[in-house]
Order: structure tokens, then sequence, then C-alpha cells
């Protein structure tokens, strides 16, 4: 509950078994598991839940407290099955399965965090659906679940109802994720950078399953990169950027610097710039009163309807719905205005 008891907790249930890779573990304990009421008040509510018999240990031998047993999954509002080790991937524990079965048949959100996956199909969730897993375990994932279409090349993949997450790095991709969906834009971006991470990132991970170097974004010679060309960009939003003037930032000819950006991010400039755009929206739409005009111009829209048009079209709502509910869900009245007055 809230200060004022005006809400209830979003409740987190972390199913855990032994032998779970610590990083994995680590993220969403940091993410779900420290209060943070001046962010979003209230904040969720972690519960780590053994998925078998314990004493359960991480995979270089710490000692996983878990409270809640398998009865804490099905009431939870969202189920994080954790990374889980090679041996229970292969022959997770049957009850784990069961009680995510039933905590989706309840309508309770299921994420997987990279090997968890091989659980969540097991208990018949993915059939006949796009899921991800680390590219390390991809092939063998698909070859044990042929009904699910396996695809190694996203950081995560969202259904609404069941998300799957690749390996390491992606779970704080795909745990921000899930804190911008339920709490917004800017409560994403202050978690990030609180854990000194970006709030987003671009691509796949795909550019790390094959020849990694490509994704180091170097530039051609005298170039600055394309980590410091998508900064400068950010910074510029509000202008009618070209691929032309992207390429000469970058200091490499246009059509060499399309071709690589397809390749170290698996999107067109162009897309990008759409995508960074609603995202800047987002965050204005959820801290500031500004007019949705003065938002459309901020972020380079240009037009009320030209950003309605790409707002809905990439968020999936019209952009005076998106502020209504983001500033009901940080606890402010619809039609109050946030702390932040200016675009």
């Amino acid at each position: 509950m809230s200060a004022n008891g005006s809400a209830r907790r979003h409740v987190v249930a972390l199913a855990v078994t032994d032998g779970l890779p610590t990083f994995e573990l680590a993220v969403p304990c940091e993410v779900f598991g420290i209060d943070r009421p001046d962010i979003a008040d209230p904040w969720y509510e972690l519960r780590m839940c053994a998925g078998e018999p314990g004493p359960l240990r991480t995979a270089h031998g710490l000692v996983v407290p878990a409270p809640y047993g398998l009865d804490g999954i099905p009431t939870a509002d969202t189920v994080v099955v954790a990374a889980c080790g090679v041996d229970r991937a292969q022959d997770p524990p049957a009850g784990l399965v069961a009680a995510v079965r039933r905590a989706h048949e309840l309508g309770r959100r299921i994420v997987s965090l990279c090997a968890g996956v091989y659980i969540v199909a097991a208990a018949g969730l993915l059939d006949g659906r796009r899921a991800t897993t680390h590219w390390m375990y991809a092939e063998d994932f698909a070859r044990r679940f042929p009904h699910v279409e396996v695809d190694p090349s996203p950081l995560y993949v969202d259904h609404g109802d069941v998300l799957t997450s690749a390996g390491t790095g992606s779970v704080i991709d795909l745990c921000l994720h899930l804190v911008r969906a339920d709490l917004g834009a800017a409560a994403a971006n202050e978690v990030a950078r609180r854990m000194v991470v970006p709030p987003h990132r671009e691509g796949g991970q795909a550019q790390y399953a094959r020849q990694p170097r490509r994704g180091s974004a170097a530039a051609g010679s005298g170039g600055v990169g394309l980590g410091s060309v998508l900064d400068w960009a950010r910074a510029r939003l509000e202008q009618p950027l070209t691929v032309a003037e992207l390429a000469r930032a970058a200091g490499l000819g246009e059509r060499t610097f399309a071709r690589r950006f397809r390749e170290t991010l698996g999107t067109t400039p162009l897309q990008w710039l759409l995508q960074e755009r609603v995202r800047l929206a987002q965050e204005l739409l959820e801290t500031t009163d500004a007019p949705i005009e003065a938002v459309a111009h901020r972020t380079g829209f240009g037009t009320a309807p030209n950003l309605r048009h790409h707002f809905r079209r990439l968020a999936g709502v019209a952009p005076a719905t998106y502020r209504e509910v983001f500033r009901h869900r940080a606890g402010r009245p619809p039609g109050a205005a946030p702390t932040r007055r200016s675009a």
C-alpha cells in the first residue's frame, strides 16, 4: 500500500531454482526489490519463491533465501521465472511448471529470464508463439520445443501476457521494459540512471552472437562512432534530421552509414529516429503539462496530427490517453498537473 493507503503494491514473484546464475538473479532483485517511493508510490513488492525444495544456491554458491513456496506464484501479479542451470532447464521441476501454468490461467503476467524460458515452454505457454533466449541455447531450445517459434535475435519478446528475454545483459533490458510498461518511461529512465545503464538499448543480441566486433559501432576514418552519433541525434530530435546529416556526423558516406546502422542496430536510421521521438514524447507526456502541439514540436514531429499518427502506431494508444493512464499510475488523479511544466 502507498503512504495514503490508496493503492496496492504490484506483487512480483521471482521463481528461483538451485544453481541459477547470480547475475540474472541480482537484476530483478535490484529493479523490483528496492523500494523507490520517490519514483513511484507504491513501488513493487518482490517475493522470492522457491521453485523446488531447498536449500537453494546460485551457481557461485551463494545461498538464496526464498521464504515463499510454489503457492506464492499464482497469487502474484507478475511471475518472473529466473534463469536456471542447464540441468533445471532440461528437466524443470514439475511443481514449478504446474505453478507457472496455473498463474497464467489466472491471468498473471509471466516473464522468463534467459534459460527460464525452458520452464515457461514446458508449461505450454509458448506453443505457436515467438520467443527468445540466450543465443547459445537457441538451437537446443528449438529442438526441445518444436512448436515454439524461436528467434535468437531480439533482446526480449513481449506478447503482453508472456515475455521472454535473451541472456545475461538483456535481463536488464526486459526488467526496465516492465517498469516502463507499468509506471512509464520516466520511472524506467530514473531506475536506469541509478543503475548506470542505458534506459533502452538498440539492436538485438545477434550483434553479439555473430561477429561481435561489428557491434562496436566503430566509425570510418575520422568519424565519431555510431554510439556518439546516437547521442548527438537524441540531443537534436526537435530538428528535421536526415540520414545524410547523421552520416556526416559519423564521418561516413550515406550508403555506408545506412548499411552499418542496420547491421549494428537491426533497424534503419529513420525508423530509429521515429522510435526515439516517440520515446521522448512518452516522457514529456508523463512529466509535463505541455500541450500536444508543443510535445510534437519538441520531439521533431512538427504537428500534432503527425505526432498522434506515429505515437498511436508505435505505442498503441493516442498521446492524450497515454498521458492520462500514466498520470493515474504515478498516483496523480486524471487531469492533475505534473511536477515539470514545460517541454
